[in-house]
């Protein structure tokens, strides 16, 4: 049997830190569904592979 790795999931204060951002701005994006999340019970968290996407999306290009 394949293991495949565990997802890695960032709490919205973990991901407002790594982007230097306001934590309400990180849920503001979520709720705008431009970062996808998860809720978890009253939490989000946001995959690293959402993480990944949204930073490759807004991109200055």
């Amino acid at each position: 049997m394949v293991k495949t790795p565990p997802h890695q999931f960032y709490t919205t204060e973990e991901v407002a830190a790594m982007l230097h951002l306001h934590v309400q701005t990180v849920r503001s994006l979520i709720l705008k569904k431009r970062l996808g999340a998860i809720k978890i019970g009253m939490d989000w968290r946001v995959s690293e592979d959402d993480l990944t996407e949204f930073i490759k999306e807004n991109r200055n290009k």
